[in-house]
């Protein structure tokens, strides 16, 4: 074989290997790095509560407001309640009324009482001898109280008392749906508002 032949086919080798070569290391050579999978951000509590409208005040039929003059108006399906003189909206304020098997009943009521510093005859926390809490959430009417603990009552700040079992209007936790034991928990500053507003014997009707 002429030597210009052998140097041609030994250059198509050669052509041929490293084509294969090559076409072995894209397909089992090193792939790219695996991105590092990033850990799961956990969402905070306060993110799976759903968002209701704020307090929300006419500063102007707030000056003409007396307990002599308001009503309050407690709409379950819009979760809101309302302070009014007249027809007119004075505060409009979130709540949570009662829950599945606990709901807050309809009808119409009126302040019973004003206690600015209430606690739950019921519901509540088992408290050790150095203030700890031992079981939270507990029924009074239910649960033991473990050796060593006391009961303590739930707090329900500025609670204005609509019947005689117990169920009233106060300061409590908001998560946009009902959710009491059938009371109607209100933001702070609603409750305050309203306790400020009202008296003993001011008409409030809950229903729609």
């Amino acid at each position: 074989m002429p030597r210009t032949l052998r140097t041609l086919l030994c250059a198509l080798l050669l052509t041929a290997l490293a084509s294969s070569i090559s076409a072995q290391f894209r397909l089992f050579g090193p792939r790219s790095p695996r991105p590092t999978p990033q850990p799961r951000q956990m969402r905070s509590a306060s993110a799976y509560i759903s968002r209701q409208e704020p307090l929300k005040v006419n500063q102007s039929l707030l000056k003409q407001a007396t307990p002599d003059n308001v009503h309050v108006v407690v709409s379950l399906p819009k979760q809101r309640a309302y302070l009014m003189i007249g027809e007119q909206i004075v505060a409009d304020s979130p709540i949570s009324s009662g829950k599945a098997g606990h709901t807050t009943p309809s009808g119409n009521f009126s302040v019973l009482e004003k206690d600015p510093d209430h606690r739950s005859s019921i519901y509540g926390d088992f408290v050790d001898g150095y203030g700890r809490t031992v079981r939270s959430g507990i029924s009074a009417k239910i649960d033991s109280a473990p050796s060593g603990t006391h009961y303590v009552g739930a707090s329900m700040r500025w609670f204005m008392r609509l019947t005689g079992e117990g169920v009233g209007m106060h300061v409590g936790i908001l998560p946009g749906y009902p959710a009491s034991h059938g009371c109607i928990r209100m933001s702070s500053d609603g409750a305050k508002l309203f306790y400020d507003t009202v008296k003993v014997g001011t008409p409030v009707k809950v229903g729609d």
